[in-house]
């Protein structure tokens, strides 16, 4: 079985549950999650963890993102992008140094409106399934937050604006786009979305599902699947001693004595940390007691 994340362009066409799908038919194994969902017309990265990789899809799904995205402006649209009907078109009367004020003007926290075309659920339904029965439901707006957004290029009539987003997780780009058309006036709705980048996934780094069979007949797929370790640079590394061993593989209380650090670290209250046996495999996340100086078992991973 394999055991790690590898870095997953998804195409056109494909719901991130298609390609978990695919994902099992391709490496021959059942144990396999996807770090949230990409519409199904958006492209680019969708880590997928594999196996023991698993744990740690709900920490992937909580990191930032970054989207490239066209937003057409002029158009209001059912799902705020344009699969959707055309609810209202509407003359595009503002000049480049409007739309970057305004586009400016949604950066940091916002309160975004989840839209009715959304797989959250209210009630048990997903809102999407009451969306297609005509039925619209009032929504709790959510905190967002978006850390940058850059205008990459607009067309010389103004109606397309290409950016670049970097945002919180739960974010939607699409009503991020019809909100900032709703400011203007205009109106607007999204015409494409790429991911770039999830956490230390890049695009540039992505394999399609096809790259990914290929390897796997030439035997070389372990080369494309990110070691579970390799998500928690930020975490410093601490071994255990050969007798503390059975311990960490029981997930049980560490002593202080029982981890050693390199470079004479010492642990700091509350500070989290990768734990390696005394071969170096990683085994887990400890959180460090000051008091009691001992660690504490976060999430095993063996």
């Amino acid at each position: 079985m394999y055991n790690g994340i590898i870095n997953i362009y998804k195409e056109a066409g494909y719901t991130s549950h298609d390609v978990v799908a695919k994902l099992r038919g391709i490496l021959g194994q059942k144990k396999i999650g996807h770090t949230g969902t990409l519409d199904p017309e958006a492209v680019g990265v969708l880590p997928v963890c594999l196996g023991k990789g698993t744990k740690v899809c709900e920490l992937l799904t909580d990191k930032d993102k970054v989207y490239e995205t066209v937003m057409r402006l002029g158009v209001v649209t059912d799902t705020q992008d344009m699969t959707g009907n055309i609810l209202r078109e509407s003359p595009v009367c503002v000049n480049r140094n409007e739309i970057e004020e305004v586009i400016q003007s949604f950066k940091g926290e916002y309160a975004q409106i989840p839209p009715m075309y959304s797989a959250l659920k209210i009630n048990g339904k997903k809102l999407y399934e009451l969306a297609r029965e005509g039925k619209t439901v009032e929504r709790q707006p959510r905190i967002v937050h978006i850390f940058e957004m850059d205008i990459l290029d607009i067309d010389p009539e103004g109606a397309h604006v290409h950016m670049r987003v970097h945002c919180s997780k739960g974010t939607y780009i699409r009503t991020l786009c019809h909100d900032i058309g709703e400011k203007l006036g205009c109106g607007a709705a999204m015409e494409t979305l790429m991911r770039v980048r999830v956490a230390g996934f890049e695009i540039n780094q992505a394999l399609t599902l096809a790259q990914v069979e290929k390897l796997v007949g030439e035997g070389n797929v372990e080369q494309a699947i990110w070691p579970i370790d390799s998500i928690f640079p930020m975490w410093p590394m601490g071994r255990t001693d050969a007798q503390a061993d059975r311990l960490l593989y029981n997930g049980n209380m560490l002593l202080r004595e029982n981890v050693r650090f390199e470079d004479g670290l010492e642990p700091k209250k509350g500070g989290k940390y990768r734990i390696y046996d005394s071969h170096g495999k990683f085994c887990a996340i400890y959180v460090y007691n000051d008091r009691s100086k001992t660690f504490k078992n976060e999430k095993m991973f063996v």
